[in-house]
């Protein structure tokens, strides 16, 4: 079981993006509206109150959901450059037919299919979208209690990990460990494609990561961003572009009682479910919502 929930993105144009995942993807909608002022507010973007939002899910049927909120585009936010959610990692089945498909569609390929250096239980590729959305797109070589890695049910499935870039790779893990008292590996240093491109490293440069565990899969990544990487430009009052929130659950509130930014109220809708529901910030400032439920 994985406790990841939900990923966020913030778009421009929220039909585009519907039919962009639902066409290739193999996404559909299961919830639309307009973000409510009271929770606006829990995200501390009171200016986001009001925005059209979809909920979307895979094709598996797997509960595990993307959501997209219409907002302002932010002229000077570049992806993979900024800290904070950088990007929503999917798995999937076999991803040469996946990155087949993706040549056809109006994603662009960042990142075609390899194996990841250090890690020879998956094999990702990576697509941008019109909203600089960063995709990861990742085969499970080895899924299974071992690893910690899922077994996709359709082709694109769900959301399985969410990374966060840190300025601080170390501060935030002990965050991640204090908090939510979830095990994480130890740091590992690996050739990072992505960010490689993204600061023009040379390619020898090595980029620390971790990953955390709970409800025995892996849902989280943390990345160690370059100095060169600044804090996410954004409408004063707006949800920040690009991955603005990851949802995950998280059984016991009572250790989260002095860590909310926003305390937990009842929330309806695919995302909560009729149950508790509070955010954290993350020491880069990235909004963590969750969701009471699951098994640590």
């Amino acid at each position: 079981m994985t406790l990841l929930k939900c990923a966020t993105h913030v778009v421009a144009d929220l039909d585009n993006a519907i039919a962009r995942y639902e066409s290739w993807m193999d996404y559909r909608t299961v919830e639309r509206g307009e973000v409510p002022s009271d929770l606006a507010a829990a995200w501390d973007a009171p200016a986001s109150a009001n925005r059209s939002y979809a909920v979307l899910q895979p094709a598996s049927g797997a509960e595990v959901f993307l959501r997209f909120v219409e907002g302002d585009p932010v002229p000077d936010y570049l992806p993979i450059r900024t800290y904070g959610w950088a990007a929503i990692e999917l798995c999937v089945t076999d991803v040469e037919a996946v990155n087949a498909k993706m040549l056809q569609s109006p994603f662009e390929v960042i990142g075609p299919p390899k194996p990841l250096d250090g890690f020879a239980t998956v094999k990702p590729m990576q697509v941008r979208g019109a909203d600089l959305e960063t995709v990861y797109l990742t085969q499970i070589l080895q899924p299974g209690p071992d690893t910690g890695l899922p077994q996709p049910q359709s082709l694109i499935d769900r959301p399985f990990i969410m990374v966060l870039a840190c300025p601080d790779l170390r501060k935030t893990a002990q965050w991640v460990k204090d908090v939510l008292d979830l095990p994480m590996i130890d740091p590992v240093a690996i050739r990072y494609s992505m960010i490689e491109k993204a600061f023009g490293l040379p390619e020898t440069t090595k980029i620390e990561l971790t990953t955390a565990r709970g409800g025995g899969q892996v849902f989280l990544e943390l990345d160690q961003y370059p100095d060169a990487a600044t804090e996410r430009p954004r409408h004063e009052g707006a949800l920040p572009p690009g991955v603005a929130i990851t949802t995950m659950v998280y059984p016991d509130f009572d250790r989260l009682e002095s860590h909310w930014s926003s305390a937990p109220v009842v929330r309806a809708g695919a995302v909560y479910g009729g149950r508790r529901t509070g955010v954290l910030t993350t020491p880069e400032g990235a909004l963590l919502e969750v969701v009471e439920g699951g098994e640590l």
